[in-house]
């Protein structure tokens, strides 16, 4: 009988020892957290977005790094099959907006429980409040004269001062985002103790904080059907319609988060990048100006602040009139032609400059992280370690918002499991 260790108790570990313990491995699940799945049940607050419903043939446009590497591991498993192992264990799911699905219950822990219901079923040996402090190999020499294999994993010691001696290893510790759910980077240094090249990390899918002094007054207020634009490289630009929110240290928001995977490299090697929210994206310049002359010669004698009122968001006026340089109290008949068109300039094109992204505690994925050229993606094994697997959010692969990080998570669980069950 194989000896398979998996190291992390979150979404790829769980869906590793999973199915690897089907195939009759003796499967011992190591967390260091106090429970199983501590990240799953922080994701889509509290709810879980576990996977999207989308075609699979659509997704690998959903992923920001290393989208090839993904083909095969998602066609070993896909979201449906996803969908039917949660629902064969008792977690039934619907589909929401954006091709979302959730648990039908609304609770994250229903996704963990049909887990941890397998996981009983197959006898898997779970230690809680496990932390690996070695991984210990030995050399190694294929009788495959293609293989570069030279290490071989022989065991693990804990920190509780056991040793468990394994045929396989499955590393599928997490990334940095969300540190406080365990995830510290542990996964990072195994990877590189063990000869592994880890691409350089950084938080992803966070709010983006704004050089601009006056964001703060706008603190709490959403924005709908807006458009955010950012130039990030010489001839590259993100621009997307979605909502936003602007918070004490800049935006957030769904169309924030998607931006921040796109220019976070980027930023990284500028102070800061220039950008842009359209407030009226569904009108072009010359029909949004006809509006305003519209709003101006109906109400002559009405202060500008409250004819705004009809165009703008309460909260954003006394931020748009400072912008604009001019009189909270102006009156709109005496607002000039070259005033009238800064205004709906400004209304097209409300300027922000981005210095920074949030941190790890805001991030909900990890950008980068162990090299995918070093990783068979067909079996999830170490190209020069026999029997070392990877598994999630460990590797250098990321996508956008909407069950795609998860169900990678998952999906690279599954042939983890298989693989290191089966070879």
């Amino acid at each position: 009988m194989k000896k398979i260790v998996v190291i992390g108790g979150g979404a790829a570990g769980l869906c590793a020892a999973s199915f690897a313990s089907r195939l009759g491995a003796k499967v011992f699940l190591l967390e260091k957290n106090e429970k199983l799945g501590k990240k799953i049940y922080i994701t889509g607050k509290g709810r879980c977005n576990v996977t999207n419903a989308s075609p699979m043939n659509e997704y690998t446009e959903n992923y920001i790094s290393n989208p090839k590497f993904t083909y095969s591991i998602f066609n070993a498993f896909s979201n449906q099959d996803l969908i039917d192992f949660l629902e064969n264990n008792g977690c039934k799911t619907k589909i929401e907006r954006g091709n979302r699905v959730f648990p039908v219950t609304d609770h994250a822990s229903s996704v963990t429980k049909a887990f941890e219901n397998e996981l009983r079923k197959n006898n898997v040996i779970v230690k809680l409040k496990s932390s690996v402090t070695k991984i210990n190999m030995t050399d190694y020499k294929s009788e495959d004269p293609k293989s570069k294999k030279i290490k071989k994993i022989l065991s693990v010691e804990l920190s509780t001062g056991e040793t468990i001696c394994a045929d396989a290893i499955i590393v599928a510790t997490g990334g940095l985002s969300y540190p406080t759910t365990g995830s510290t980077g542990d996964g990072y240094d195994f990877a590189k103790e063990m000869g592994h090249k880890v691409t350089s990390l950084r938080p992803s899918l966070v709010p983006m904080i704004l050089k601009e002094d006056d964001y703060g007054e706008l603190e709490g207020l959403s924005l709908r059907n807006i458009e955010l634009y950012v130039k990030y490289r010489k001839n590259k630009s993100y621009l997307n319609r979605g909502e936003l929110v602007f918070t004490k240290d800049g935006i957030s928001g769904p169309l924030v988060l998607s931006c921040s995977a796109i220019i976070g490299k980027d930023l990284e090697k500028n102070e800061t990048l220039s950008g842009y929210i359209d407030l009226k994206p569904a009108l072009d310049f010359e029909t949004l100006d006809k509006r305003v002359l519209r709003e101006f010669e109906d109400r002559k004698n009405a202060d500008l602040k409250n004819v705004l009122g009809a165009l703008l968001p309460a909260k954003m006026i006394p931020v748009f009139i400072k912008r604009l340089g001019v009189s909270s109290d102006l009156k709109v008949h005496d607002v000039t032609k070259e005033l009238r068109i800064s205004i709906v300039k400004l209304m097209k094109e409300f300027t922000i400059t981005v210095c920074g992204l949030g941190k790890y505690n805001q991030a909900v994925v990890t950008q980068g992280g162990v090299s995918v050229k070093e990783i068979n993606s067909k079996t999830m094994e170490s190209k020069f370690v026999d029997g070392l697997y990877f598994a999630g959010e460990v590797i250098d692969v990321d996508g956008f918002t909407g069950g795609f990080n998860l169900q990678f998570a998952f999906s690279s669980g599954y042939v983890a499991g298989v693989s290191a069950a089966s070879e």
